[in-house]
Parts: C-alpha cells; structure tokens; sequence
C-alpha cells in the first residue's frame, strides 16, 4: 500500500490524475473503473485539462462506473449517467459505447447485476479502479454488513448514506433508496486501485480502513488484503490516522 499525503484538495486532485493518465498513456486501451461523488471532481478537471492539451488520449480507453441509483433516468442530475457526461465524458475524447454504468432503468435486479458483471468480465477486467470513502466506510455502494459481497448487486442504502445524499435533492423524497453497485469481489478484481480521500470528517474511518481489523462492517478495510493499493489523502483526512501503526507501507510526504 502506498499513501500520498497531499496538502490541500487541488494537489490531491492533481496527484490523482497523474496516477490515471500515466495509465492512459501506458495503456491507451486500457479499461478504467470510475467514480462519482464530490472528490474525483478535481480530478476529472485536471484530466480533462491535460487532453485539452494533447497530453492525454482516450479513443482507445473503456470505463466502468462503480455505480448508480436504481430507477432514476439517465437524464437525471442526480444520476450518475448526468454526472459522468457532465464532469468528463462530455470534454474529452472517449467513446460513448466505450462507456458503462449500471442500467440504473432495468427494474429487474438479478437482470442487471448479471449483465453488468459481464460487460466488466468481457472487457478484460479493470486495471486501474478509483474509489472514493463514504463516511461509514463504504465504497461504491458497498453499505456496512455481516459479508463481503461477491459480485454487482443491488443494494438498499444505509440510513446515513441517504442523509448524506439529502444535499444533492430538492425534496427529501427524491433521495433514492436503492442503488446498482459492483461487488466487493469485483472492485478487488482490480489490477489496481486508487482510493481518494479528502476532509477532516473523513478521517476517522479512514483510519479504520487502513489500521483497523478487516470486516465487512468497515467495506473499505477489504482493501488491506489487495496487492496494489495507492491512497491519495489530503492532510485533513489523514489528521486522526496513526501513520507510527502502519507498518509494510509506504508514504510519501
């Protein structure tokens, strides 16, 4: 595991897309699993600066979102189809076949999950997965549990997670209750991971993902147990966690 302490957001955001567009380019057909969510934002800037640019190229790349709410449309403002569109399909040059999400529109979740897992599975698989840290640990919408799970699911979202997601509607009974997510398995699958973590109320359980036990009861410390992890967190996030207590890792300043 590797951890970068960057001073603020903007060098965390720069930091990361450095790591992803030194993929891209040694790699230009690799398949990349993307995020949503206010932290990768940064991050798609700088990406989206750098192929204004010409540094970057992304005809050849395919993406895999982690995740979307069940039932809302792709038109949605909410939806993760709108947010991808909007913070960086829409600025660079990566074909829209090229792009996958759950099918947030498919009311049949046994249909959906299968299908998405194969279109991962038939793409070769992930090489390089970004994540970001909900507050209760979770990644994608891997919720706190009694079991890892396996493959994409479908998922009724914690109580938290709801009152988190509050700010994003205009009326408390738009906030969706249900989600497609990937699977732990499948995230873990990932040739690489990037785990983005910014702000001081993150801190806390980011120290229990990287010195805590792993449990499912903490998603986030299944990642403990993956051979190449980078950790890309801001000084905020990492104020409450032992860096004496990380042993086997390597930080660097």
């Amino acid at each position: 595991m590797k951890i970068y302490k960057a001073d603020d957001y903007d060098k965390l955001s720069e930091k990361a897309a450095s790591i992803i567009g030194a993929q891209v380019v040694s790699n230009p057909e690799c398949v990349l699993g993307l995020a949503t969510g206010s932290t990768p934002v940064g991050t798609y800037g700088y990406l989206k600066k750098w192929y204004h640019k010409g540094l970057l190229d992304f005809a050849g790349v395919k993406s895999m979102n982690l995740d979307d709410y069940k039932g809302l449309k792709p038109d949605n403002e909410q939806g993760y189809y709108y947010f991808m569109r909007q913070n960086l399909f829409q600025d660079i040059n990566i074909k829209p076949e090229n792009t996958h999400i759950p099918d947030s529109m498919e009311a049949d979740s046994e249909k959906a999950c299968r299908d998405y897992d194969r279109t991962i599975e038939e793409s070769g698989g992930i090489d390089l997965q970004l994540l970001g840290l909900g507050h209760n640990g979770h990644i994608g919408f891997n919720e706190p549990g009694e079991v890892f799970e396996k493959n994409c699911h479908c998922v009724t979202l914690a109580a938290s997670t709801v009152e988190a997601n509050k700010r994003f509607f205009d009326r408390p009974k738009d906030v969706p209750s249900q989600a497609y997510t990937m699977g732990i398995g499948t995230i873990m699958k990932a040739k690489r991971i990037l785990l983005l973590v910014s702000g001081k109320e993150k801190s806390g359980i980011l120290d229990q993902v990287i010195n805590g036990p792993v449990t499912p009861k903490v998603p986030a410390s299944i990642l403990q147990f993956h051979p190449d992890v980078t950790i890309v967190a801001d000084k905020d996030a990492l104020s409450e966690v032992n860096l004496q207590e990380i042993k086997g890792r390597t930080i660097y300043e």
